[in-house]
């Protein structure tokens, strides 16, 4: 997100600090910041990209003045600017003279950015990016699928082969599955070389994970249904058959998101 869905952060530490001033505006070097400021300053950034992503300050408004918001957040200007400076690099503010810190149109939004995927997916209008995450690992996952196909070696099918069988044990136990359903789609997404689709998938998922509106209740009905699917993909890779593998795969996604999908955001 897995390779973890909820961590879209690839960059290699002792890279870190000459990346800053180029990745300025990536996924990376977001989350890298976030984990370098106060838990103070992140609390009071998630709650603002929240408000702002949902529209409580909507583009073209100005945020609070920052002694209103040392107050509001009970910290202090300190705090407030490392919190100004996190979502300026989201894309989410800008800082105008004589007019505060001003709400950015989300053409600016750095939408690949954890906090800012998981305040979209709380909007009225979540649904609609759920809608276009599924889209979205349909043509990705798909061509990962033929590719692995297409690539796998004796190593690679015995590991499938263990995994498939880990999660025909798991059945029964819907939670569980899930976790190593997972896992499935990692060992599917690194056989097939593609490191950049991968890192899309891994950046997007993860606040969509977490999401009720988004995993759906589990039950033992729905666990066969996926792991079916599975199995159809399972033995299109097998095969070498990367056309059968990208088919098996879009089928799996779209036919799991037309299961669970709400028919209205739940909060």
């Amino acid at each position: 997100m897995p390779a973890n869905f909820s961590d879209p952060c690839y960059a290699h530490p002792e890279s870190t600090l000459q990346g800053n001033k180029r990745l300025n505006t990536t996924v990376a070097f977001s989350a890298r910041n976030a984990r370098r400021r106060p838990r103070l300053a992140v609390a009071v950034v998630e709650d603002l990209v929240t408000a702002i992503v949902t529209e409580v300050y909507p583009a073209g408004s100005a945020l609070p003045p920052e002694n209103v918001l040392c107050d509001m957040f009970e910290v202090s200007r300190t705090v407030i600017r490392e919190a100004t400076t996190a979502m300026t690099e989201k894309g989410l503010v800008v800082s105008q003279q004589g007019r505060g810190t001003i709400v950015q149109d989300s053409s600016h939004w750095s939408l690949l950015d954890p906090m800012v995927l998981g305040a979209l997916f709380q909007r009225d209008d979540g649904l609609s990016y759920l809608d276009n995450l599924i889209e979205i690992r349909v043509t990705l996952e798909a061509s990962m699928a033929a590719k692995a196909a297409k690539k796998a070696t004796a190593d690679d099918l015995a590991e499938l082969t263990a995994q498939m069988e880990t999660l025909e044990s798991l059945i029964q136990t819907p939670a569980a599955y899930v976790h190593e359903d997972v896992k499935l789609h990692d060992i599917i997404m690194r056989i097939s070389g593609d490191r950049l689709s991968e890192a899309i998938i891994n950046s997007i998922q993860g606040k969509a994970l977490k999401n009720l509106n988004y995993s759906g209740k589990l039950n033992v009905e729905h666990i066969r249904e996926t792991h079916a699917a599975h199995t159809e993909v399972y033995q299109a890779i097998l095969k070498h058959d990367g056309d059968a593998a990208a088919k098996a795969m879009r089928d799996h996604i779209e036919g799991s998101w037309k299961k669970r999908r709400p028919t209205s955001l739940k909060a």
